[in-house]
């Protein structure tokens, strides 16, 4: 057996074995996006929070 015959083995095992990701499509990257968004807003969130204890706040450090 030659190492040609190997290494096609292994790239169509390696194909077969990721095919998956054609059925799954862009779902994974709109999925990623929104997520991000989601925990975007939840940090500004917490920051607006911050500020706003700071501002009320005279005895901190600056």
């Amino acid at each position: 057996m030659s190492s040609t015959k190997v290494f096609y083995a292994i790239s169509d095992f390696l194909t077969w074995t990721f095919g998956f990701f054609e059925h799954v499509g862009n779902i994974f990257n709109y999925s990623v996006i929104v997520l991000g968004f989601i925990g975007l807003f939840y940090w500004l969130n917490w920051q607006k929070k911050f500020n706003e204890k700071a501002k009320n706040d005279p005895n901190q450090l600056k």
